[in-house]
């Protein structure tokens, strides 16, 4: 409006005060504004500073005498009370901030225990029995490559999680020293996690890529599958030439033991638990519904084939073969491990820090195979699902489409780069509550074989890259 109209309508002291009062308002909300980021900032790095403090009290939860799944639910509460007190945002936002990623928690949760009951039902029904009793090699390299390769495929056909719950399970069976079995174990996560990266099916970020059209399964496959047998090869090799002599195993007559697997509908209890396991990644196919859904349902046949083959018992004499005295085995404490991890990494996502994280990637290294080389070993500390979904907001389909380079190298550094630490991924966490192995132990024998494999697998990656090249 111009200058003279406002002058005639309003007058002259009337147009001075108003512009007073709008400069005055300006300037007001400028220190306002600067003042609300500060404490924004100073909030964002409480919460870091938070998560970091409870990263350190897992990592040692054995000198700090804490359990890890109290420090871990500590610490996932906390940073989301500091980030609703931090008072940029209203309550309902972070409420709702909140409820989004708990629905991706609980699915892991719910499939956790899903399939955690699925084993101990069968287990006790002595149905791994079955395979255990006739495995009769003491060898420790043979059995050592026997039950790495089983983990690898089983991994693949299921997924990472659920291979390596049975294999341990299986392991307590073969191996009584528990010092040696923790050895077994931690190369069962190698290849649990090694078998989940080639398959569309087989690792929740895989799974992630596959859904969101950044790759196509057939594809994935042939290009990743010899890149992670080298992943999972180069560690075993290694341990060939320094592991020596046999397992420790109580002495037992395997006739006899083969005899004692009368526990009425061990083999059936086998087939329905592994067949219910194996239906899992069919229904999702079928029905696009989340995994979850299907080891739920694999759960409850499982639970009334065991209700059925006990039904002329009493209370007394079939709760020991229940689903409800299987629910009481499970390690709970793990998955409410799993539960404050996730939430604590939630919160890092939700305030930004792990995009900014992606992004000083970008601006630092520059190199695209670097990049990704590195979000792979960043996943070893942060959780692989918000970094592969940080990766996929910041890189589109038009710069790099279907079965690009970019996006297969992603799925398997961040699949198989989780290994380099006990808590990197969902298989070592899994391994970490059943088996009670502390972080410093993993990261003394573990960690440096995760690594030799994870880097001659990045290595196999790129040699074999331009053979099945689509991009």
């Amino acid at each position: 409006m111009p200058e003279g109209l406002l002058y005639n309508l309003f007058g002259t002291k009337k147009i001075s005060s108003v512009c007073t009062v709008i400069q005055t308002r300006h300037h007001a909300r400028k220190p306002n504004k600067r003042r609300a980021n500060k404490k924004h900032n100073v909030m964002v790095t409480i919460i870091i500073a938070t998560f970091v403090v409870g990263y350190l009290a897992i990592a040692f939860e054995h000198k700090l005498k804490i359990n890890k799944t109290a420090s871990a639910l500590f610490t996932g509460a906390v940073c989301w009370a500091l980030y609703a007190l931090a008072g940029h945002t209203n309550s309902h936002t972070v409420t709702h901030a909140l409820a989004h990623h708990l629905v991706p928690i609980a699915e892991i949760l719910f499939f956790l225990l899903g399939a955690m009951t699925i084993v101990e039902l069968v287990d006790a029904h002595q149905g791994f029995k079955i395979i255990t009793n006739r495995i009769t090699t003491t060898n420790a390299v043979k059995l050592l490559w026997i039950t790495s390769i089983l983990a690898f495929f089983l991994s693949a056909v299921l997924d990472n999680l659920t291979a390596t719950i049975v294999m341990v399970t299986l392991l307590r069976k073969l191996i009584h020293d528990k010092n040696q079995r923790m050895t077994f174990v931690g190369v069962i996560v190698i290849a649990a996690n090694a078998g989940g990266a080639w398959s569309p099916i087989g690792d929740v970020t895989t799974t992630m890529l596959w859904i969101g059209g950044q790759i196509s399964a057939g594809n994935i496959i042939q290009t990743l599958i010899l890149p992670s047998l080298v992943c999972i090869s180069v560690p075993l090799i290694w341990l060939s030439f320094k592991m020596k002599g046999d397992i420790k195993r109580e002495p037992y007559d395997h006739k006899a033991a083969e005899k004692q697997e009368k526990v009425k509908g061990s083999l059936l209890m086998l087939l329905v638990g592994v067949g219910g396991l194996l239906f899992v990644p069919v229904f999702k196919t079928v029905t696009h519904l989340p995994p979850y859904v299907g080891m739920l349902l694999s759960l409850s046949v499982i639970w009334i084939v065991s209700e059925l083959l006990h039904i002329d018992k009493n209370e007394e004499e079939k709760k020991p073969y229940s689903a409800i005295h299987a629910l009481q085995k499970i390690d709970t404490p793990s998955v409410l491990f799993f539960l404050g991890i996730l939430m604590a990494v939630a919160c890092l996502e939700t305030i930004g820090i792990l995009d900014k994280l992606a992004m000083a990637l970008n601006n630092a290294i520059g190199n695209q195979d670097l990049i990704v080389t590195a979000i792979g070993a960043l996943s070893a500390i942060v959780d692989n699902v918000p970094l592969v979904a940080g990766a996929m907001g910041m890189y589109s389909l038009t710069d790099f489409p279907i079965d690009h380079k970019m996006w297969e190298m992603l799925a398997f550094a961040a699949g198989t780069g989780g290994s380099m630490l006990i808590i990197g991924s969902a298989a070592g966490v899994a391994a970490m509550g059943m088996e009670n192995i502390s972080f410093g132990w993993y990261l003394k024998k573990i960690t440096p074989l995760a690594a030799l494999g994870y880097v001659a697998g990045i290595i196999t990656y790129l040699i074999v890259y331009p053979i099945f090249a689509v991009h």
